[in-house]
Order: structure tokens, then C-alpha cells, then sequence
């Protein structure tokens, strides 16, 4: 059976769907923050429900079986509003609107009517439950509803009574403010704190890629290298070597040939790595650093003002091109980080080697002063690159602080690291 759209939100108005039954402040990060909605709510009403049943009874000489039903009724049903506020809404509205006839030929002289006190402060409490949850939409026809009962009643109010009907629409709509103005702020935060993360891993993609962008920039002149030699000694096989037939002196041909493609192909690669500009064409030109050069870098970092010391081994072998840059690379972004976050830390910096890897360490003390803190979350350029050249030779890489405030990047580089081919895309 169809249930027309009007019927569908009356039904849900009765009985909310799950989703529309999440407790208040049930997001909280504190258990008592979950739990304070219920405290409050049923604090309310161990409070009102008697002193709504003596105001009846007592001040409008209403009966006392009627007194304690609508006293019980008007004020038990705040409890459902935590949960779901709206139903909660219709069974209050529902009883004070009859309490108010009721009270019409009751004792009134001189009484508020149609809303008593006790009506009153309970109502404010439902609203402000109502304002926390509902959407603007729905809190202004609450509030429209509440003031076309509150005029109906109020037309003919009995002879001597207070008229509150204005009071009770006036202070309705200034609660309903309020806590829409706090859940719309609350939203707003829970809204900008998402984007916040989004951003955040949004720039932590960025940096990764641009770093990987670098590394395949700087590995070019080394894949290059070997390109450009596997074509010259392909192109001069067939005069080196005598006695070669032609299906032979085909194949080197097509060797070179091979290869100077890929070259042609590596440098429109290289371009479209370069199209951001990020690039200046003097560094390009540059051969690209070893682990050679590292003594240089250690003596530029101390006469910057970091006490640094180089441990070099002396028996270091031929290491395979993307092992040498990536272990310079990697003691270069670690000073780096030193003089950023640590500025004046003695700095220790040791480059070992066995018979199959490469460990270059790089420790650091505390500074001496204030210092902002490392790029522990990985979203900075410095660890973000050694992790990815690590990554790209196959090695591993520990990073952490140390127990005295200093920190620590050790890297273990195979020296029969993949091939190139393997760099990430």
C-alpha cells in the first residue's frame, strides 16, 4: 500500500526513523558528556512533576486524580526527549492544551492561564532539546504551532486569569533560537573539521607525489647514462668485433636502435616531470650527487652553524647509481631537518657498508633552545623523500625520536637494489 508523502511525514513525526533517534551529544568524546542529556532531562522532571501536581491541586483546584494525570503527563514524556524530541513535542503539546481547558472553569482568578509556570519551564526544556536536534524548517512550524494553540486558547481566556499565551510564544521562539544557533555552530565545526582532514591528506598526497616526481627527475641522468652506453657499445660492436655475420650485425643494431628510443622516450618523460616549473634547468645540468660528496655537505652544514661529524668508511665499494644518490639524498634531507626543528644539536652522521647493504645513520641531540616540532606524521617533504628512496632501492628506514630529545634515521640500502624500471608511478 502506497502512504502519500504527507502521510509518510506524519507517521515519522509519531515514529522517527532510526537514524533520527541518536541520543544528544551521543558524539561526545567523554562518557559523562553522552550521559548529561539524560541527567538534565530526568533532573527536569523529578523536579516539575511534583510541583506541577501540588500548582494544580493546590492553587487551581483541579481534582486531585486530574492533577496528578496531566501532571504525569506533561511532564514524564520530556524523558523521550533525548531521543526523539519531536514525539516528545506532540504528546506535551497534546496535554497542555487540554490541561488548559481543564483549567478554564477551574479556580483562575488571578492565575496564569492558559499556560502555568510549571507548563511553562517544562515547554522551554523540550524546545531547547527540539532546537539541538531538528532543522530550522522544523523549528520554526514548531514554533508557529505553538503560537496558533497559544492564540486559539488566548481569545477567550476565563474572567481574572493572567494571559501567558504571548509569554509562552515569545520565550518559545528565543530558546528555539538558541539552540538552533548551537547546533548550527556545532555542524559548522563538525563540517570544518572534516575538511580539514580532507585537506590535510590531500596535502600529504600532493608533497608524496611531488616528491616522487623529484626522485624520478634526479634518476634520469642515471638511467640515461647507462641508456647512452648501451647505445654506443651497441653502435660499435660491429666495428670492435671481427668476424661478425649480418644476422649479428642486425641484431646490434636493433639493440641501438631499441635504446635510443628509450632515451627519446625518457627525456619527453622528463619533460612532462619539468612542466611545472618546479625545476631550474641549471640544476638539471648538474651530476647528480654520490656518496662521495658527503664530506662536502657535512663541512657546508657546520660552517652553518650545526656542529656535525662524518663517520665515512674507508673500504666503501662501487655502489650501483640510485644506492649512491638516494644515501646522499637521505644525509641531506636529515641535516636539513636538524637545522629546521633542532637548530645547534650535535649531529652524528655514519655511513657503513658490508657485503650486501649500504647503512648510513643519522643522529641527533636535542637543541639547545625552543624548536618546533619533528614532522612526525610524514606529511613534510624531508621524511616523505627518504622513505620513498628508500623505498625505490628496496631498503628499509627507521626514524623515531630518542630518549635524551634528539632523533634518529637510520636507512639500510641493498647494494643489488632493483632496477629502475620499479621507480613508483
Amino acid at each position: 500500500m502506497k502512504i502519500a508523502p504527507a502521510s509518510r511525514r506524519a507517521l515519522a513525526l509519531v515514529w522517527p526513523p532510526a537514524e533520527a533517534t541518536r541520543p544528544l551529544f551521543s558524539q561526545a568524546p567523554r562518557r559523562w558528556q553522552r550521559w548529561s542529556p539524560y541527567v538534565v532531562v530526568g533532573c527536569f522532571v523529578l523536579a516539575l512533576l511534583p510541583v506541577t501536581i501540588t500548582v494544580l491541586a493546590h492553587d487551581y483546584q483541579l481534582g486531585g486524580g486530574w492533577a496528578g494525570a496531566l501532571g504525569v503527563a506533561q511532564t514524564v514524556p520530556l524523558l523521550l526527549a533525548v531521543t526523539r524530541p519531536m514525539t516528545a513535542w506532540l504528546i506535551v503539546l497534546a496535554f497542555d492544551i487540554l490541561g488548559a481547558l481543564l483549567l478554564y472553569d477551574a479556580d483562575t482568578a488571578g492565575r496564569p492561564w492558559p499556560w502555568p509556570p510549571t507548563v511553562i519551564v517544562g515547554y522551554l526544556a523540550l524546545m531547547a532539546c527540539l532546537g539541538l536536534r531538528e532543522t530550522t524548517r522544523t523549528l520554526v512550524a514548531v514554533w508557529l504551532t505553538t503560537g496558533a494553540a497559544s492564540l486559539a486558547l488566548g481569545i477567550f481566556p476565563p474572567s481574572g486569569s493572567t494571559s501567558t499565551y504571548v509569554l509562552l510564544f515569545v520565550l518559545t521562539g528565543v530558546m528555539l533560537a538558541f539552540a538552533g544557533a548551537v547546533r548550527s555552530r556545532e555542524e559548522a565545526e563538525r563540517a570544518l573539521a572534516e575538511q580539514e582532514t580532507i585537506s590535510e591528506g590531500e596535502r600529504a598526497r600532493r608533497t608524496l607525489l611531488e616528491e616522487r616526481a623529484r626522485i624520478a627527475r634526479e634518476l634520469h641522468d642515471v638511467v640515461a647514462h647507462h641508456m647512452s652506453v648501451i647505445t654506443v657499445q651497441a653502435d660499435s660492436a660491429p666495428y670492435r668485433l671481427t668476424g661478425l655475420d649480418e644476422a649479428a650485425r642486425g641484431e646490434f643494431e636493433s639493440i641501438a636502435s631499441s635504446a635510443r628510443e628509450s632515451l627519446s622516450e625518457m627525456r619527453r618523460l622528463l619533460a612532462v616531470l619539468r612542466s611545472d616549473g618546479s625545476t631550474e634547468e641549471g640544476g638539471e645540468r648538474t651530476p647528480q650527487p654520490g656518496v662521495d660528496r658527503l664530506q662536502q655537505l657535512v663541512e657546508a652544514t657546520v660552517r652553518a652553524g650545526l656542529p656535525a661529524r662524518l663517520s665515512l668508511a674507508a673500504d666503501l665499494p662501487a655502489l650501483p647509481p640510485a644506492v649512491d644518490l638516494s644515501a646522499y639524498r637521505i644525509v641531506q634531507e636529515a641535516l636539513a631537518n636538524v637545522v629546521r626543528h633542532a637548530p645547534g644539536a650535535a649531529t652524528r652522521i655514519s655511513v657503513t657498508c658490508d657485503d650486501r647493504h649500504l647503512t648510513v645513520v643519522v643522529v641527533n641531540g636535542p637543541a639547545a633552545g625552543r624548536t618546533s616540532p619533528l614532522e612526525a606524521s610524514g606529511t613534510g617533504h624531508g621524511l616523505v623523500g627518504m622513505r620513498e628512496r628508500v623505498r625505490l632501492t628496496g631498503g628499509s628506514l627507521d626514524t623515531g625520536p630518542l630518549p635524551d630529545g634528539g632523533f634518529r634515521v637510520a636507512a639500510r640500502l641493498p647494494l643489488d637494489s632493483p632496477s629502475v624500471s620499479q621507480l613508483p608511478s
